[in-house]
């Protein structure tokens, strides 16, 4: 057994923290007005950093390493998990690296192994203006999405109890909540906890706020912010933070504890968690542990506000020490048992922990609440988390009976991931890859899964549906028979060989990709075995982002002429009889409208910014009058190109009306008319 390593001294990179990482996204696909729209999702996305995303993939390129790190990194033979002092110069070489070049203001790590603490430590600080060093055992990490393992964990409490049954009809269990009968096929605790319950997405304006006094009881949340459901249940997973937040609600209503309350009492407590919280903001003994977050301002770090899940607590509020979660992480690993005291009973870890949906059965799947993940052949569950500003990850391996939680204060949430990696490649390395397939049939399927394709989840119904321009990917088809896929999972594209019917090897990478097609050999799905809660699926034509950018352009190009033929034309255009002068004025009014229409979205998206996170401003509901005027007067133009057509200069009108109706069609598909807010 290795000895417990404690912090012995602040390290911190005091250079400023990055800016959210969705921001860049959107500057580097920004193009003309869909750059605009776009900013609708980054503002959004930007406060709630990725907490209600499940975590994302590492990118394949390596991050650069000093030769120090490198000496430490060598993984061949094996490194001896229980040799303290090397596990310590590991993190401290791989930690050095990650706060040096990724602006990392505090982070902490805790490795546990057959029932103990093997080892934690803290890096940088929990306050930089005050010097004070991040504690392990004390600083508060914001653990976002981690927080779901311990709703998860009080939904099998009362399975135990008798009091929840996993296969029953949610509405059974809520009251003044009603989950409509959209399909045949009631949604039940199973199907939330595998992440199958086939709710749309949906954050826009009221996920996240840093205003205490704007926080809602969860069955309010519940009642207000409804998603529509798009599929029946148990068939497809895509991740919900509503469906999460739900069986919170669930756990008040049948306890009949507030869930604050409940998990304070039945797991905190128990578990002798007593640097934790999931109430907000933290009870006032935790204050004084509380991280500061930071963001980059004028090239220097800011301190940012803490943020209130409010509403949706159960799916993202918990603030929690490192060395604490090791308690919860021993218990889930020792069949329920921390101590002398059982939060569950062994055979109910079990099946907690064992595989209940997969989308391919050759890669890992979800469990009840925890997912199962592959590193280096290794199986694993645990579950990742993110708020704008912190990002963890929480791993168990039960057949090793390891668990390692690492936790970053940074806008940079790949860090975890790089970390995570580099621990399981220096102490549980790869196995030999598996060799490439060739042939005709390879090079035909290539062809045949290449096209768009987009995530399960994502919004349908409401203005949150444009996030999906920043989502979709590209699979496009090689010569040999590999496949390149852009998009949102780095900054480089990755290019996978294929291993297998259906089942390709990312090149340079550790993750593989699998199809799934109909009857009629048509591809419908792409996964991902690192997202087994969210797969990807076939992108009609008309919502391809490829197809919209494409037809945008050329709309706007029209506007522009027919703004500089007007400008030329002036004199000829009065001499005109009536209709044709009135088309030619009314083509000029749509595109006059549709750039400042443009222009004002920008302006408004830019000077409320973040303000998205926690509500829709005034500015930009005024600001959708817009689009709707936009659509009547294309509609006018239309009708009076139709009564003017009688020459060449009705061509012209004829293109411009053209595209006022294509900018109208992406208005109305990406729900951008009207007011359509969650």
């Amino acid at each position: 057994m290795g000895t417990t390593f404690i912090a012995r001294g602040p390290r911190v990179n005091e250079r400023a923290l990055d800016t959210s990482a969705a921001r860049h996204a959107v500057n580097r696909r920004g193009r003309g007005l869909v750059s605009a729209s776009l900013w609708i999702a980054c503002a959004a996305l930007a406060p709630l950093g990725a907490w209600a995303e499940p975590p994302r993939a590492t990118a394949p390129e390596p991050a650069p390493t000093p030769a120090a790190v490198s000496d430490v990194n060598a993984t061949s033979p094996r490194a001896d998990l229980n040799d303290g002092a090397a596990l310590e110069s590991f993190f401290d070489g791989v930690f050095d690296v990650e706060m040096k070049e990724h602006h990392v203001a505090g982070a902490a790590v805790a490795v546990v192994k057959d029932g103990q603490l093997l080892f934690t430590k803290g890096y940088g600080y929990q306050d930089i203006d005050r010097a004070i060093p991040i504690d392990p055992y004390k600083t508060l990490f914001r653990i976002g999405s981690t927080t779901k393992l311990l709703t998860w964990t009080s939904v099998m409490q009362l399975v135990e109890q008798g009091k929840l049954d996993l296969d029953k009809d949610v509405n059974a269990y809520l009251k003044d909540v009603k989950i409509p009968a959209t399909y045949d096929k009631p949604i039940t605790l199973r199907d939330i906890m595998t992440h199958t319950s086939g709710f749309e997405e949906g954050f826009l304006g009221y996920l996240i706020t840093n205003d205490p006094q704007k926080q809602i009881p969860i069955k309010e949340a519940m009642q207000r912010h409804m998603p529509a459901r798009v599929r029946p249940p148990g068939v497809m997973s895509s991740y919900s933070n509503y469906a999460t937040a739900l069986a919170g609600l669930i756990v008040e209503q049948v306890s009949g504890e507030p869930y604050n309350d409940y998990i304070a009492r039945h797991i905190f407590e128990p578990l002798d968690m007593q640097f934790a919280a999931v109430q907000e903001p933290v009870p006032q003994r935790l204050e004084p542990y509380v991280a500061t977050n930071y963001k980059q301002k004028n090239g220097a770090p800011v301190a940012e506000k803490y943020e209130i899940v409010g509403g949706f607590r159960p799916a993202g509020s918990g603030a929690v020490s490192a060395v604490d979660v090791t308690h919860f992480m021993i218990a889930h690993l020792q069949g329920g048992r921390y101590g002398s005291n059982q939060i569950l009973k062994p055979e109910t870890a079990q099946l907690m922990h064992k595989t209940a949906f997969q989308l391919d059965p050759r890669f890992p799947g979800m469990a009840l609440g925890f997912y199962h993940s592959n590193h280096n052949g290794l199986d694993a569950i645990g579950h990742g988390g993110d708020v704008a500003y912190c990002h963890t990850d929480l791993l168990l391996i039960p057949a090793r009976q390891v668990g390692l939680f690492v936790s970053f204060y940074t806008t940079d949430n790949r860090v975890r991931e790089r970390v995570v990696e580099a621990f399981f490649d220096r102490y549980f390395p790869a196995s030999p890859e598996a060799k490439t397939v060739t042939g005709a049939d390879v090079v035909a399927a290539a062809r045949r899964y290449a096209g768009s394709y987009e995530f399960t989840r994502r919004n349908h119904s409401k203005i949150d549906k444009l996030l999906s321009f920043t989502t979709q990917m590209s699979v496009s088809a090689l010569p040999n028979g590999n496949l390149v896929v852009s998009g949102v999972l780095g900054p480089e594209p990755w290019q996978f060989r294929p291993v297998g019917e259906n089942l390709y090897q990312q090149i340079g990478g550790k993750f593989h990709l699998a199809f799934r097609s109909d009857a009629q050999g048509h591809p419908t799905h792409m996964f991902f075995d690192f997202l087994p809660f969210m797969p990807m699926e076939r992108t009609p034509w008309y919502e391809r982002t490829g197809f919209w950018y494409g037809a945008l352009a050329l709309a706007f190009l029209m506007f522009v002429a027919a703004l500089v033929r007007a400008g030329f034309r002036r004199r000829e255009i009065k001499a005109l009889p009536v209709a044709p002068r009135r088309a030619e004025r009314l083509a000029l009014a749509v595109a006059a409208w549709a750039l400042a229409t443009v222009a004002v979205f920008a302006a408004v998206l830019a000077i409320n910014g973040e303000g998205f996170s926690s509500g829709i401003p005034a500015s930009f509901k005024l600001a959708l009058t817009m689009p709707v005027i936009f659509v009547v007067l294309a509609a006018v133009l239309v009708i009076a190109t139709f009564r003017a057509w009688k020459d060449r200069r009705s061509v012209f009108l004829s293109l411009v009306a053209l595209a006022a109706v294509v900018f109208s069609l992406w208005l109305w598909q990406w729900n951008v008319l009207g007011w359509q807010f969650g």
